[in-house]
């Protein structure tokens, strides 16, 4: 499988963001993680552009850790590779004896690894088993969510994660046709989805399965409860000065990302104190206005960024114990 193919989505602008906290003088070993390894381009690219810097890189999935390995290998034991979900970030560095680190990124798209690779059951555009786990060795498929989920929980799924408006619809047909055999393959379910849908719906966006295929793969994965614990768990490795980027790929998330940046940015004083006290004081500064949206001519050279969305913050005051 070849990696030249991979584009970091909006690398130069979360280096930059980085950069400050990665080339401060009173850190000249600095730290930083990169939540989502995927195929290391964002990684590689840290390593590079930070040359004092260690990088701890997690990904759940061990197929993108082998790779992930071999391109990351010349920078020898400045990288390691962690087999471990995003939310376990604490854990990670408590195991390495790190306190406190100066970078975070995260990258929340599925891998272009994970989209290409025939078997996994991502994309739409071929036919492939119904699995969308991102570590295969464990927890339960889409196929058996399809089949085994009822019906008011998988209309939920569909609008909740996919933004699906036509959810209702989809799933009476899902239903319908697990009764008479249960879903495995992904071209059975694009087809039912196409059939399902009435013309209108058909016309815009691209896909008409593209929403369902992303409500099921976050379902499966368990993406958005692993992403309410794992931003603010890497807020709080932050040293003060520290920063963290965050690039999501659909509304829900960004919405999380926002929420947690903005809790920490809001001072929490009850009002009317003439003078706020240290321990309501902000705990982050925000660093990017909304969320920053990638540049014309990066979506026409990758279209896999054009949903993206990027926030950045610095932590600017610890905890108070």
């Amino acid at each position: 499988m070849s990696q030249t193919r991979h584009v970091p989505v909006m690398l130069q602008r979360c280096l930059d963001l980085l950069a400050p906290a990665l080339q401060d003088p009173a850190h000249p070993e600095p730290v930083v993680v990169d939540c989502t390894l995927g195929l290391g381009g964002h990684s590689e690219a840290l390593l590079a552009a930070f040359p004092t810097a260690r990088l701890v890189a997690l990904d759940r999935d061990k197929e993108a850790l082998r790779l992930s390995g071999e391109r990351l290998a010349p920078y020898g034991d400045r990288a390691t590779l962690v087999h471990a979900v995003y939310d376990e970030l604490p854990e990670v560095l408590a195991r390495l004896g790190i306190p406190k680190v100066q970078g975070v990124l995260f990258d929340l798209g599925v891998s272009s690894m994970q989209l290409d690779e025939a078997d996994r059951g991502f994309a739409y555009a071929q036919d492939a088993p119904l699995d969308m786990r991102m570590d295969q060795s464990t927890g339960m498929g889409a196929a058996e969510v399809l089949n085994t989920y009822p019906p008011g929980e998988l209309v939920r799924i569909l609008r909740a994660y996919g933004e699906e408006k036509q959810a209702k619809r989809i799933v009476s047909a899902v239903v319908r046709e697990r009764e008479k055999e249960p879903f495995s393959n992904s071209a059975r379910l694009v087809e039912l989805i196409r059939d399902a849908l009435p013309q209108a719906a058909k016309r815009t966006g691209g896909n008409p399965a593209k929403r369902t295929f992303q409500a099921l793969r976050i379902e499966v994965n368990g993406e958005l409860s692993v992403l309410e614990r794992a931003i603010p768990a890497a807020v709080a490795s932050l040293a003060v000065g520290g920063r963290i980027a965050v690039l999501s790929y659909h509304s829900l998330e960004d919405r999380l990302v926002k929420q947690v940046f903005a809790a920490g940015a809001a001072n929490t004083a009850p009002p009317g104190l003439p003078v706020v006290p240290e321990r309501y004081q902000p705990r982050l500064k925000q660093l990017t206005r909304g969320a920053e949206l990638p540049t014309e001519e990066e979506v026409a050279e990758n279209r896999r960024a054009a949903p993206a969305r990027l926030r950045g913050a610095q932590r600017i005051r610890e905890e108070e114990r």
